[in-house]
């Protein structure tokens, strides 16, 4: 259901909530590399499934900050392993829940993504914040390098494509080397690549979930939000096997966004 395009000061206020293009880069996004700027359109998919740092049941919940005020949470989930259209694919889910005055935010966002390339298959969004209401279906179809959008007419894609939320879980299986610099065409709408990563350093952070070494990125994608490269954006890994996303900072017109890992939940993971 559409109501109608948001004002400017919806769009203002939605800003204050970490939609999934917020988490991402990362795409939202993100996605592994050599030591120099690459470009993972140009690698070749393994032949062979590789241990991921995530397993089905994982859930991570965290807390949403603007300025020091609590405003919602956001729980990333990894739902089940599915079919589609004879892939068998990861399904994750992304929700957002918050309030700010007399604003609130309820987002729903699922993700397929093949549990071998982690290439898109299908997208789903549906966006409730304040006065604006979008459902978005994507089917991607990585063997022809198109997608289409609510059913209508595929447009270009590219290969191997990653939407907001499965970029984040790529991001996760990247080695992330100090002072090194990534680059990747992966973003399944071809304008918006590439999407870039500089590995800044390491530090100890405390987040609600606890203390951990993490690794700092600094995202960068062709657009103006909260990831644009004059955002300062940044995002804390942690600097271990899992890399999981533990916090995330860009400054606003009006603050500073912070989300911040509250809770983990590995499900069926070995730990």
């Amino acid at each position: 259901m559409e109501r109608r395009p948001p004002t400017t000061l919806d769009s203002m206020r939605r800003a204050s909530f970490p939609t999934l293009g917020l988490l991402v880069v990362l795409a939202m996004g993100v996605g592994a590399a050599s030591a120099e700027n690459v470009r993972s359109s140009d690698r070749q998919p393994a032949r062979e499934p590789q241990p991921k740092p995530f397993a089905v049941g994982e859930r991570l919940t965290y807390s949403a900050k603007v300025n020091f005020l609590h405003v919602g949470t956001g729980t990333m989930t990894v739902v089940g392993i599915d079919t589609v259209r004879g892939h068998t694919t990861y399904h994750t889910s992304f929700d957002v829940h918050g309030r700010m005055l007399f604003y609130s935010v309820n987002d729903h966002y699922e993700s397929w993504f093949d549990t071998t390339t982690m290439a898109s298959l299908r997208y789903k969004q549906s966006i409730d914040e304040g006065s604006y209401e979008k459902e978005r279906d994507f089917e991607m179809y990585p063997e022809r390098q198109t997608f289409s959008e609510n059913g209508k007419p595929e447009e270009p894609g590219v290969s191997l494509p990653l939407d907001d939320g499965s970029f984040i879980y790529f991001v996760r299986t990247l080695s992330l080397d100090l002072g090194q610099s990534y680059e990747f065409n992966r973003y399944f709408r071809p304008d918006r690549n590439p999407v870039k990563l500089t590995v800044l350093r390491k530090e100890r952070i405390q987040v609600p979930a606890g203390q951990f070494n993490a690794i700092v990125v600094r995202p960068g994608i062709k657009s103006k939000g909260i990831f644009s490269d004059n955002s300062n954006a940044e995002l804390w890994f942690s600097d271990d096997s899992l890399h999981l996303m533990l916090k995330m900072k860009s400054g606003l017109p009006f603050g500073t966004l912070q989300l911040e890992l509250r809770d983990i939940n590995r499900g069926g993971a070995k730990e």
